[in-house]
């Protein structure tokens, strides 16, 4: 007989609260929480935020174990505190990343971890396809024009192609 898995009860919110509290004190930046429940079985959340240098993401992760710590829930660990371009915290159920700007758009966790139903489109994305319906005309003018151009381009190098002079071959000497 085959054990059944069951569904896992969200994190606690009050620890979600507790870190979403602490990154705010510390004034991080685009802070993310993204539910992992139906994706992984090593976390329930994970909060994603992003720090202005080195520094500010290294004192970021402190606070947020020491927020957890006076919360009662001891992190399991914490990396990355070196280089401090991007530091993991691990608290049971809540993971948190906190990166450099430049870092979090490399690895792009956001679009890893936040799997939603096909129907459902994210607002940055609504608001992306808003915008390019409103830009106006002049932009739509300098596209036609680069592709016109890319499209002449082709033809100059066939022609000069043809206007090279042939290479001439010398003539090869007979063995006496």
């Amino acid at each position: 007989m085959t054990a059944r898995k069951t569904s896992r009860p969200p994190a606690r919110a009050a620890l979600v609260k507790t870190v979403v509290a602490a990154l705010e004190d510390m004034k991080a930046v685009n802070i993310k929480v993204i539910d992992v429940r139906d994706v992984t079985d090593v976390s329930d959340c994970m909060v994603i935020a992003s720090g202005n240098s080195d520094r500010h993401v290294r004192s970021i992760a402190d606070r947020v174990v020491e927020r957890s710590k006076q919360e009662g829930i001891r992190p399991l660990g914490m990396e990355g505190q070196e280089d401090a371009q991007w530091v993991l915290v691990d608290i049971n159920d809540v993971v948190v990343h906190v990166m450099l700007p430049s870092v979090r758009e490399f690895y792009a966790l956001e679009s890893l971890w936040d799997v939603r139903p096909a129907g459902r489109k994210p607002a940055a994305k609504k608001a992306a396809k808003k915008a390019v319906k409103k830009a106006p005309a002049k932009t739509a003018a300098k596209k036609t024009t680069a592709k016109t151009a890319a499209k002449k381009a082709p033809a100059k190098r066939k022609s000069a192609a043809k206007k090279a002079p042939a290479r001439k071959s010398s003539p090869r000497r007979k063995p006496a």
